[in-house]
C-alpha cells in the first residue's frame, strides 16, 4: 500500500507530488497519467505565473530551471473598445512590479513546456514513479484504504487518492461530487506570433464585445494570445483559411509592433465554470481544474491550481507528522477550508467580469469604462489589486506560497 496515489501528470498533479517527495521523502508516493509519455512536449501553450507560484516553484528547486523562458510581464495595459474602432483608449495600467520589493515582477509568462520539464526532471531527482499511459478508471474506499483500479488491470491501494485529471474529472464523478456548471458559449483561441518591434515585457487585454483579446510577452519579439470569441465564430476561425485567421488575428491585435507572423499552431478551448460543491470526500481529494474551472479573463486559474498544491501538501505532510489518518475527512477538511472560499470568490470574480466585459451594450460600457477610469486614479486601489493578482493576499497563507518549506 502506498501513502499518496496522483491521477493526472499535468502541473497540478506534478507540483503536488514533487512536494510531497521534498517535504516528507518518506511519503510513498506515486501518479499516473492516461496521456502518451511525450505528450507534453507537443504543448505549444504557455502560462500566467504569479509571484507565489514562483514562490512555489522556487521552494521545489525548479525555478531557477524555469527562469531563463520566463519573460517577466512588467507592465498591463487595459482597454476597452470595438474591433472597427480606430482608436483603443487605455482606461486602466498596471506597472509590472510586485509588492514583494521594487524589482520582482507580479508575474510571468513561461511555456507550459519549460515547467512541465522542471517538475518531471525534480521528479526524477526524487525516485518519484510516474505511470504515462496509465489512468484511473475507478476506486472503492474503505475504511483503512482506497483500492485504484488501473486502465492497464492493475490495481493499487492508498491512503489518499488525489484527481487532478481535469475540469471534466471522472474521478470527481465516480466520488459522487457534485459541480456548479455554466457554458459561456465562447472559446479561447491560443496561438503564438512573432513581430518586428518588441513588447517591452507590456501585457495588453483588450476588452472586445465578443470577449477579451489578450497578448502576452515571451522571451524574445514574441507573444502568447489568448482570444475569446463566441464558440461557432473561434471554431470557424481555428479550421479556416490561414489568410482569413491571420486577417482577422491582425485587426485585433493592431500594428504598433510592426509585421506579424505565426509561429504555433492554434487550437481553440471552450469556456465555461465549473466548480466542484466539494473538494473532499473519505479518502479523496481534489485540485487543480478537477475543482474549479474559471474563465481565462482573470488569468488566474492555473495559479489557483497551485495554492490548492500548496495547501493539500502542507496539510497531508503536517498530518502524517502528527501521525494522523491523512485520508480522513478530519484531515482533508483543513485543506477543504482554506480553498474553497478562495475558490468561490474567484469564480465569482471571474464570471461577474465575463458577464460585464463581453457584451458591446451602451450603458454597460459607459459604466464599466468609468470603473475602470477611477481604479487607475487611485494607486491604493491599484496596489491592493495587484497584491491579490500576486495570489500573496490573506493572512493564512500555505508556506510554499511565500517562499518557505513546509
Amino acid at each position: 500500500m502506498i501513502d499518496v496515489l496522483v491521477a493526472g501528470g499535468g502541473y497540478v498533479g506534478l507540483s503536488l507530488a514533487v512536494a510531497l517527495k521534498t517535504a516528507a521523502p518518506y511519503l510513498r508516493v506515486e501518479l499516473v497519467d492516461g496521456a502518451p509519455a511525450e505528450a507534453w512536449k507537443r504543448d505549444e501553450r504557455a502560462s500566467a505565473l504569479v509571484a507565489a507560484a514562483r514562490n512555489l516553484l522556487d521552494v521545489l528547486g525548479v525555478w531557477d530551471q524555469i527562469a531563463p523562458e520566463a519573460e517577466p510581464i512588467r507592465r498591463m495595459v487595459i482597454t476597452d473598445s470595438r474591433t472597427a474602432d480606430p482608436v483603443r483608449p487605455v482606461f486602466l495600467t498596471f506597472e509590472g512590479t510586485g509588492s514583494e520589493d521594487d524589482s520582482s515582477p507580479f508575474a510571468h509568462m513561461v511555456p507550459n513546456r519549460a515547467v512541465t520539464g522542471s517538475l518531471l526532471a525534480a521528479a526524477d531527482r526524487l525516485a518519484l514513479p510516474v505511470h504515462w499511459a496509465t489512468s484511473a478508471v475507478d476506486f472503492s474506499t474503505g475504511p483503512h484504504a482506497t483500492e485504484v483500479r488501473l486502465s492497464n488491470g492493475e490495481t493499487i491501494e492508498t491512503r489518499l487518492l488525489v484527481a487532478c485529471d481535469g475540469v471534466r474529472s471522472k474521478l470527481r464523478d465516480i466520488a459522487g461530487i457534485k459541480t456548479i456548471r455554466f457554458d459561456y458559449g465562447q472559446s479561447g483561441i491560443v496561438t503564438m506570433v512573432e513581430h518586428e518591434r518588441p513588447h517591452e515585457g507590456t501585457a495588453e487585454e483588450h476588452f472586445l464585445p465578443s470577449g477579451p483579446f489578450a497578448t502576452l510577452p515571451m522571451t524574445g519579439n514574441r507573444s502568447s494570445l489568448v482570444w475569446t470569441e463566441r464558440t461557432e465564430d473561434a471554431n470557424r476561425l481555428v479550421a479556416g483559411d490561414d489568410l482569413v485567421f491571420e486577417e482577422e488575428l491582425e485587426r485585433r491585435f493592431g500594428h504598433k509592433l510592426g509585421a506579424l507572423k505565426i509561429v504555433g499552431g492554434r487550437r481553440a478551448f471552450p469556456l465555461g465554470l465549473t466548480l466542484a460543491r466539494s473538494f473532499i470526500a473519505p479518502r479523496f481529494a481534489l485540485a487543480g481544474d478537477a475543482a474549479h474551472g474559471i474563465h481565462p479573463i482573470s488569468g488566474q486559474g492555473l495559479n489557483l491550481g497551485f495554492k490548492d498544491v500548496a495547501a493539500l501538501a502542507e496539510t497531508i505532510v503536517e498530518a502524517d507528522r502528527l501521525g494522523l489518518d491523512i485520508g480522513s475527512l478530519a484531515v482533508l477538511e483543513r485543506y477543504e477550508t482554506w480553498r474553497r472560499f478562495d475558490t468561490f470568490r474567484m469564480g465569482v470574480t471571474t464570471d461577474v467580469l465575463t458577464r460585464l466585459f463581453s457584451n458591446d451594450i451602451t450603458p454597460v460600457r459607459v459604466v464599466r469604462d468609468l470603473g475602470l477610469g477611477i481604479v487607475d486614479r487611485l494607486p491604493g486601489l491599484k496596489s491592493f489589486f495587484i497584491r491579490q493578482a500576486e495570489g500573496l493576499s490573506g493572512s493564512d497563507q500555505p508556506r510554499m506560497l511565500i517562499g518557505q518549506p513546509i
